[in-house]
């Protein structure tokens, strides 16, 4: 449609609109022109990994040996590389649903099972520890937190954190912890890593982060695994047999970004408060959908069941007759319900909002 000149508010992007830092872009160039363009070890060059060590010990109270971080082509590769070194065939995985749209792929990928939980807007579409509990069976290897999380923007407290590692440390379940979003988080929510909460939850965890959301690096590919000792070492043989490494020149890129990056960041964060803000505002006033605040990320996950649409004939409707681009709910699992961005600019989003809002008023 845009080839074709006309004019399309996207609010379906997964990724900042933002060009990444100049600081960041030039540590790059500076790479290339040192030559640094060779293999690098498996898991990432030295210093990012003991930068990476650092980072997680500061923000997330993890002690992480560098040798225990892998360096990705971006998190999802780190999703991937770590669902690949602990699920074998036929093992159980179970994944919260409104959820990422490549967990339950990467799980059957590996030769796992994904079973699905469906969350609730009464509990924030945050899974309970009672849901954990009774999805379990004795093939359960793994349970995926996404949090902040995409399509919903939840954030799980320290609380319901302990809650659901209480589930999990009864029949050691391993937890893949994907925390890609932990920047951008609002109000007085915190971030809270699930392996910092104990030592035995700590044994349990495989967290997942990179670089793509809070430094605006999506087309860098740069993720990273941190993870117990046995299952690092899995995770590294695997790159070793795939990828080799992570790209040379962009990790020089990502060390920048880590020692400067933060003033960026506040900024980043400041900006999408606004926005989300802004849109929850304009979506509360909408009356035949229901809309749970995020706290964290940059997407709102709107209840749209009493239109009776599902949800890609919502999406393409919106999309045919308004000129707003967004995502349907039957790609994170939940079908009754689309999610919409805000990391777009504020006259993109005040338009497809109107838009938005004149579409639901006929349904």
């Amino acid at each position: 449609m845009i080839a074709q000149g006309e004019e399309v508010y996207a609010l379906a992007g997964g990724e900042p609109e933002v060009d990444t830092p100049d600081f960041i872009k030039e540590a790059a160039i500076q790479a290339l022109n040192d030559g640094r363009t060779k293999y690098t070890p498996t898991g990432g060059i030295p210093e990012l990994r003991e930068a990476l060590s650092a980072k997680l010990k500061l923000d997330n109270n993890l002690d992480y040996d560098p040798k225990q971080i892998c360096v990705t082509s971006g998190a999802k590769m780190a999703c991937f590389q770590a669902i690949l070194a602990a699920v074998e065939e036929g093992d159980e995985v179970i994944i919260p649903s409104p959820h990422w749209v490549s967990y339950p792929e990467m799980v059957r990928l590996a030769g796992g099972v994904p079973v699905i939980i469906e969350t609730q807007e009464s509990t924030g579409w945050k899974m309970t520890p009672e849901q954990f509990e009774d999805a379990m069976t004795p093939a359960t290897k793994m349970v995926i937190i996404n949090t902040p999380g995409n399509p919903t923007g939840a954030v799980y407290s320290e609380e319901e954190l302990r809650a659901i590692g209480e589930v999990a440390l009864e029949e050691d379940i391993l937890i893949l912890s994907d925390e890609i979003y932990e920047k951008l988080v609002y109000g007085e929510t915190k971030h809270v890593s699930i392996g910092s909460l104990s030592e035995e939850l700590y044994n349990l965890t495989i967290t997942v982060n990179g670089f793509s959301k809070a430094y605006s690096m999506t087309g860098w590919r740069l993720g990273y695994t941190a993870a117990p000792e046995p299952i690092a070492d899995a995770i590294a043989k695997i790159q070793s047999h795939t990828v080799s490494n992570a790209s040379s020149f962009s990790q020089y890129g990502a060390l920048a970004a880590l020692e400067n990056g933060q003033p960026f960041i506040e900024e980043l964060c400041g900006e999408y408060d606004v926005k989300r803000q802004f849109m929850l505002q304009r979506l509360k006033g909408i009356q035949n959908i229901r809309v749970v605040e995020p706290m964290g990320a940059f997407y709102f996950f709107i209840y749209t069941g009493q239109t009776g649409l599902k949800s890609l004939n919502l999406c393409d409707k919106l999309l045919a007759r308004y000129k707003v681009a967004s995502v349907p709910g039957v790609a994170f699992g939940y079908d009754e319900g689309v999610r919409l961005s805000y990391c777009t600019t504020l006259d993109i989003l005040n338009e497809g909002l109107t838009r938005v809002e004149q579409f639901f008023r006929e349904h």
